[in-house]
Parts: C-alpha cells; structure tokens; sequence
C-alpha cells in the first residue's frame, strides 16, 4: 500500500496533535524523535512492504505516554493511543494494530525478548530503535540520564544485563551504562533486513564514542573493564 492509498488526513491530525503535544520535551523523547521515528518507520514500510498507514500512525504514537513518564504502568500508552486514535475518528481495523503496536514496543532489558507480532510493528520498533543509537542516540541517552537524575558514569558501578522487566524498569545505573544495558544490543534485535542495515553503521559510530569516552575518563582499569563486556 503506498502513501495515496489510504486517507492522509487522519494521519495529518494525529501528527498534529502529537506534535503539540511533544514540543517542548526534553528527555529525548520530544515532537523531534517522533518525526524521526515516523520517517524512518516509513522508510522502512516502504523497503519491507509493510501497510503504511499502520506504521505511520504506530509511529506517530508510539510515545504518546510511555511507562517510565507514568510510574511504571505500560498500560498508558496503549490506552491513550486508543483515546486518540477514537477522537481522531479512526476506524477499529486501524485502532487495533497500532495500539498493539504501542502496547509492545518497549526494550524491557537484556534477558526478554520482545517480538513483534506484525510486519508494521516491526517496522516502528526498528525505526523507535535506530533512533536509539548513533549521533543521535548518544545524545538522547544522556539527555534522558540528565532528566533522571542519573550520573554520567561511575566506575564503581558497573552494567548490568537484566534478566527481567522488573528488574530492567527498577534499575537506576549509570548513562554510559545504558550503552551496555541496551543500546549496544539493539543491532542484533533489529527485525527487518533495512533495519539491520541502517544499524550498522549508528552501532559502530557509538562503539568508537564510548572507546573515546573511557579513554579520555582515564583509568585504564576501568577502560578493561567495560570494554570486556
């Protein structure tokens, strides 16, 4: 299905209220990311022929309240995808797969697996992922680590892989350290050939940047430490 085959208006509306909505934001998860997100989500719809207007709005509302912003409640999100999507006047063989893709989307730590059930989900996971690493990537960790309250790096306090949700959303470890917990692991978890693709050369821009990173911090033992992992 290509961009003339479905009504572009909804999803006019629903960018346009998303991008009210996240203008302002300043953790990195900002009217910005979403844009981004929703580019190369129709990126890569178009490459793995994927229905584009699920992907579009999936992408749109993807963070439309996510988890951590909520106290730790994953529902939200879906919830208020839903509420939108409604308002907007979306039909229920819309609603249903873009809420399902809100409602599954989120790295929940090294040890769960998190597959996406649909082409379209797929699509917005990749392109929510991308969007974690690379130039960019590094500079929303670390926004989102300033936010948080988190430090930028401790040597007395190494990564962690979780190996559950719980333990994934109650961690409180460094902003270098999220590079190990997840976002040197989003290139392998990439679902579709383009992601994968795109993901190559974002990883490798950040591997090089925490390897600068940990040498210009200066203790070559922590330096072995982390780059052992």
């Amino acid at each position: 299905m290509t961009s003339k085959d479905y009504p572009l208006d909804l999803v006019e509306r629903v960018a346009g209220s998303i991008r009210d909505r996240f203008l302002s934001e300043s953790s990195g998860h900002d009217w910005h990311h979403i844009h981004r997100v929703w580019t190369l989500a129709h990126q890569i719809a178009v490459q793995e022929g994927a229905h584009l207007q699920i992907v579009e709005l999936g992408a749109l509302v993807h963070d439309i309240a996510d988890g951590k912003f909520h106290d730790g409640d994953e529902s939200v999100g879906a919830h208020e995808a839903e509420r939108l999507l409604i308002q907007e006047g979306a039909s229920a063989d819309v609603i249903a797969p873009v809420v399902e893709i809100v409602a599954t989307i989120s790295y929940k730590g090294a040890g769960v697996i998190t597959e996406m059930r649909t082409l379209e989900g797929q699509c917005v996971q990749d392109a929510d992922r991308l969007d974690a690493i690379g130039a960019i990537g590094i500079a929303r960790c670390f926004a989102y680590g300033g936010h948080a309250g988190r430090l930028i790096h401790d040597p007395d306090v190494p990564p962690v892989l979780h190996g559950t949700a719980e333990a994934y959303k109650a961690a409180r470890g460094t902003s270098l350290n999220h590079f190990y917990e997840k976002l040197f692991l989003l290139k392998e978890r990439m679902n579709t050939s383009c992601g994968r693709s795109l993901a190559e050369a974002r990883h490798q821009f950040m591997e090089e940047y925490v390897g600068k990173f940990l040498e210009e911090w200066g203790d070559a033992r922590q330096t072995r430490f982390f780059t052992t992992l």
